[in-house]
């Protein structure tokens, strides 16, 4: 019995979960690469090692990928998100999928919030002017007289929420699936998206990445945001049209922009130019204390799931 861990940086020797599995007679396998797989990577390297659970990253986890180990039984992601693995393939493979929604909320969250004072109180331009030894006035703006526009309001979206009370913006969240109950205590106006769109000066996406989703932050959605507004992203980087940010951005009616996520990871594009925008390398959840609980979590996902299919 095989398992593969493909996320990087995996504490395996400090996992007690995975220390079970070996006792149990599994072989435990690392990514030999430490980084992100390629689809092609993660498929060639699930057909050489063919495992019956798997730990998963970001990488693809596609038809082709699920195809090419057939004895697959589970994959469990190190993260929240599960839109990088397809559902349907794994389920007609009758692969189990499970995720760690819980560990990474209060790391992301607060992120979102650093990321939100970063861009309205211009501190990396600040940094670079000062390494550059120069002094300049760096004039910014105040987030607690802000309007915060959270689309999503989920764990993620909540704990931002509770974070940016006490800076005393003004909240308002949409989401379908919208916890009245949580948005009342928290203060939160609950509105639908047509109209926060109208209202929020900071835009911070908390929500999963769809085919109905995709590139929902796009011109005509840029378009009906105030003037001088701000989007924030870190939840999928799929979820923003990134050359009609870029074009907002150019023409001024975007003030600034966040980006934890991108389309392409390691991104290299031209909003890496933009003064206006903050870049963070898909950091959300790279805090230690969450890194090890997201990874403890994800090996007993595992565990407990190669018990239910009766291979433990």
């Amino acid at each position: 019995m095989r398992v593969l861990i493909t996320t990087s940086g995996f504490a395996v020797e400090r996992n007690a979960s995975l220390m079970s599995l070996r006792e149990a007679g599994a072989e435990i396998v690392v990514n030999p690469m430490g980084r992100r797989l390629t689809e092609a990577e993660a498929r060639d390297l699930m057909a050489e090692m063919d495992p019956v659970g798997l730990i998963a990253g970001l990488e693809p986890i596609t038809p082709s990928v699920l195809a090419a180990a057939p004895s697959l039984k589970v994959v469990s992601r190190c993260g929240a998100g599960v839109d990088n693995v397809d559902l349907e393939a794994a389920a007609a493979q009758r692969v189990q999928v499970r995720n760690t929604p819980e560990a990474p909320g209060a790391a992301v969250a607060e992120l979102t919030v650093g990321l939100m004072l970063a861009v309205l109180r211009r501190i990396c331009e600040g940094d670079r002017e000062v390494r550059a030894g120069r002094w300049p006035s760096v004039p910014g703006a105040h987030l607690g007289a802000r309007t915060v526009g959270l689309i999503g309001f989920g764990r993620i979206g909540r704990r931002v929420a509770t974070l940016l009370a006490p800076f005393g913006c003004e909240i308002l969240a949409s989401d379908p699936a919208m916890d009245v109950d949580a948005a009342r205590n928290l203060g939160v106006t609950i509105m639908s998206m047509g109209d926060l769109n109208g209202r929020a000066d900071v835009v911070s996406l908390h929500m999963p990445l769809t085919p109905d989703t995709r590139h929902l932050v796009d011109a005509a959605f840029i378009a009906r945001l105030p003037a001088g507004a701000v989007v924030i992203n870190t939840a999928r980087g799929g979820l923003v049209d990134e050359p009609a940010l870029l074009a907002a951005l150019d023409t001024g009616h975007l003030s600034g922009a966040a980006l934890d996520v991108f389309e392409e990871e390691p991104y290299r594009g031209p909003l890496s130019n933009h003064p206006a925008v903050v870049l963070s390398p898909h950091a959300g959840s790279r805090a230690r204390e969450v890194r090890g609980a997201m990874e403890a979590e994800a090996a007993d996902n595992l565990l407990h799931a190669l018990r239910d299919v009766g291979l433990l």
